[in-house]
């Protein structure tokens, strides 16, 4: 029998989500104000109950709160009695704090080789010449064994290409000094919008994200995006992403597990598609429906569905609904668009109720024993157990401090990596010539005549073709692309 939880009721029926079907995904829709960030509090608890890990991205800065039993309140008194639940209780939940910029939770980080040349490209919003050049470096890092791990490597690898574009162009195709000045001119906007704190070491472990109390509820990993989501969306897309790519490229098959594995909450979720090519969209449509064969759940969360591209939108199974705003005819055919994605009932006028449900009410059809969608329903959402509303700065740091990650990812790790290996290629290249210049000098101080010798190369062209020679060898370290990379065609 299917683990199952209480997502809300009307008094005369209640719906039910069942957990073996967590991993066909969702989605929370509604205008602003209208009850989406309480949905995705109760659906975060209701799973870690079950003994689900949950991860969500925070971008009012109003989830720390599920880390606090909430308090008794005459409304939520009134929703209790009108839904008929007779277990309700206040209680916490464990959570787990993260962050970009490591100051209200744990230092988030990524590699550059494990983000890899699609990805970054879109970051960067880089022309078809420009991702060329992009994909050539990571190329060139392969070919060599130079590991890509922050800003700095790349910066250092482009500047390299640059010097020796005209050896390398026979390898890997024309190399522009234009192009390649346009990258570093969008690499210094993304360190201005603190993307230098997402790029390095130590890199997030993905099974940090899946771990469970001692009583074996689900650990809550609560993302604070207030700042980044501002400063830079691209880049809290990005990573999103990236994560969702990592996990699928991680996690061992389990097919249709009795409950998730993990599951997944995207809040924002237009900015994962916003201006992005077609090439990653489809990717990012092909990770969603082969990650559910991982156990993996993802829920998206934005104002209208109509924000979802509509192949990942048919994958999404469980679909809530809150209220959306009706004032101009481009809005009034959006939500006769969205009402016809729900299977129908005849007792409820679904394109009538999405503009009347008030604060909290909801539109929601689930998935059943057979993996088909419910009829909707007009339901009230269950109220959290947990606190609506952030925990004080006090409160934060007490659960920092009892954090069992406390140290893990603090102290950033800077290894040999392709800019210290190009730094002293450099060094290298500064004494010989030295020498080469000292040798000039004696030449001519003793009257022999100088020139170039027969068969002297330059330092950047022995470069070159030293990296040319070691492709395919068993020499050149073959630095694995993430998903994105070998779903085009790219892991070796």
């Amino acid at each position: 029998m299917s683990i199952e939880f209480l997502l809300g009721g009307n008094g005369r029926s209640a719906v039910k989500f069942r957990a073996d079907k967590a991993n066909r995904h969702g989605m929370i829709a509604g205008a602003t104000g209208t009850g989406k960030t309480v949905t995705l509090q109760v659906l975060a608890e209701s799973f870690s109950g079950i003994g689900v890990p949950v991860f969500m991205a925070d971008v009012k800065g109003d989830l720390s709160g599920m880390a606090k039993p909430g308090k008794p309140h005459p409304k939520i008194d009134r929703r209790v009695q009108t839904i008929g639940m007779e277990d309700f209780s206040f209680h916490a939940n464990p959570v787990l704090f993260w962050e970009l910029f490591g100051k209200l939770g744990q230092p988030v980080r990524a590699t550059i080789s494990d983000m890899g040349p699609l990805l970054l490209s879109n970051l960067l919003e880089l022309n078809d010449t420009q991702t060329g050049i992009l994909y050539a470096a990571f190329r060139i890092a392969d070919d060599t064994g130079m590991l890509l791990l922050d800003l700095k490597d790349l910066r250092s690898m482009l500047h390299w290409m640059g010097e020796s574009r005209k050896e390398l162009s026979n390898e890997y195709g024309t190399i522009s000094s234009a192009s390649i000045g346009a990258i570093q001119r969008r690499l210094l906007v993304l360190e201005e919008q603190g993307a230098e704190h997402l790029f390095g070491e130590p890199a997030l472990r993905l099974e940090d994200l899946m771990i469970t109390d001692f009583s074996g509820n689900g650990v809550v990993s609560i993302m604070d995006v207030t700042q980044l989501i501002h400063a830079s969306p691209r880049v809290y897309a990005t990573f999103l992403i990236w994560l969702l790519a990592e996990l699928f490229e991680q996690l061992p098959e389990v097919g249709n597990p009795e409950k998730p594995v993990l599951v997944l909450f995207f809040d924002e979720a237009h900015l994962l598609f916003d201006r992005a090519p077609r090439v990653l969209v489809d990717k990012i449509e092909q990770v969603v429906r082969l990650i559910r064969s991982k156990g993996v759940g993802v829920y998206f969360i934005s104002q209208s569905p109509l924000d979802i591209p509509i192949d990942i939108l048919g994958q999404l199974g469980t679909r809530i609904q809150h209220a959306l705003r009706a004032f101009t005819p481009r809005d009034k055919k959006a939500v006769k668009t969205v009402a016809e994605t729900f299977r129908q009932n005849p007792e409820v006028d679904t394109a009538t109720a999405i503009t009347q449900l008030s604060t909290g009410e909801a539109l929601v059809s689930v998935l059943d024993e057979k993996g088909a969608p419910t009829p909707v329903e007009r339901i009230l959402i269950r109220p959290p157990g947990s606190r609506i509303g952030s925990l004080t700065d006090a409160e934060r740091q007490e659960i920092l401090q009892r954090s069992p990650l406390k140290g893990r990812y603090d102290a950033m790790v800077d290894r040999e990596s392709a800019y210290e290996m190009l730094k002293k290629r450099t060094q290298k290249t500064a004494r010989m010539e030295a020498a080469e210049r000292a040798r000039t000098e004696q030449e001519k101080a003793a009257g022999r005549s100088v020139g170039r010798r027969s068969g002297r190369q330059s330092v950047w062209e022995a470069m070159a073709k030293s990296a040319a020679r070691s492709m395919g060898s068993s020499l050149g370290r073959q630095i694995m692309r993430g998903v994105l990379g070998s779903l085009l065609g790219g892991r070796r």
